[in-house]
């Protein structure tokens, strides 16, 4: 069987570079605007008006009065649905691609496999990690609820995403200042931990790997079970063991697919089902 030529990906750091770069623009252009310096043409633009999340957080009080909840942003709203049209169809590729969370979680965790090598990523036992994965779930309502009941963005306390954009603000609060610590700190030991048993946006977003258009899937036929790919997968996944990939902690990064990780072309590939016997490949390159 002939093996791929081995071939460095480097889209996907792109995006992350990319984006991690734009937010933290446009997070500073909105301190800035506030002490009378910024550029008045994003003004407007701040760390919650371009995050997804604070749509879900707003929907009740949408939904029941019209209005958003302080601090929220209508594109949020906008954004929300984005970002759920492409979940269903690619997966929560706002995660795996975009985040600026989970990004820096990644290249703290380079640091890491640097000093733990093997080590790294398995230092806690598979009978405690798969059930500390459902965390994020508990963390998705709560945080809805309260934010439905209080009519106050209660998340943003302790929300490290934003305390990474405000380290410069005054609207840094300290609990996600902590919380941001914690994170980056356990990302030298567990590949992005926020992602894995916190991220209330990610848990939603994880449902939609049960019904998503476009899957990774492993060909069993020409699989030499090496188990590289689920050495690749950052959320621990055991792509191996499965002929569609529908875990809820898959954030389509694509690393464990035969333009990466697998030796064998063809293998594990993302793809859409079956039409007239042949299957449609969607390549990052």
């Amino acid at each position: 069987m002939k093996r791929r030529t081995k071939k460095k990906i480097s889209i996907r750091t792109i995006m992350q570079v990319f984006f991690f770069i734009l937010i933290a623009i446009i997070a500073y252009n909105h301190y800035l605007f506030d002490i009378g310096k910024g550029i008045k043409f994003l003004s407007s633009a701040s760390v919650h008006a371009i995050c997804p999340f604070g749509g879900i957080e707003s929907i009740y009080q949408y939904l029941t009065t019209g209005t958003l909840v302080k601090k929220i942003h209508e594109s949020s709203i906008i954004l929300m649905y984005i970002s759920f049209l492409l979940a269903v169809l690619f997966g929560p590729v706002l995660c795996g691609w975009v985040c600026p969370l989970g990004s820096i979680q990644e290249w703290f965790g380079k640091i890491g496999k640097k000093i733990f090598k093997s080590r790294f990523n398995k230092f806690i036992p598979y009978k405690y990690d798969r059930h500390l994965r459902f965390l994020r779930y508990f963390v998705l309502i709560f945080v809805i609820y309260m934010t439905a009941t209080s009519g106050d963005l209660i998340f943003n306390e302790v929300d490290p995403y934003s305390a990474l954009f405000h380290l410069w603000s005054s609207d840094l609060a300290i609990g996600g200042l902590i919380v941001l610590i914690i994170t980056l700190t356990a990302s030298l030991f567990v590949e992005r931990p926020w992602c894995k048993y916190a991220c209330p946006y990610g848990a939603l977003l994880g449902i939609t790997n049960s019904f998503r258009i476009f899957k990774i899937r492993r060909n069993s036929k020409s699989c030499i079970s090496c188990n590289k790919c689920d050495n690749a997968c950052p959320m621990n996944i055991k792509v191996s063991k499965t002929e569609v990939v529908k875990d809820h902690q898959c954030i389509s990064c694509m690393k464990c697919t035969s333009e990466e990780a697998c030796p064998i072309g063809d293998t594990v590939e993302f793809t859409v089902p079956k039409i007239n016997q042949k299957e449609v490949k969607i390549h990052e390159n």
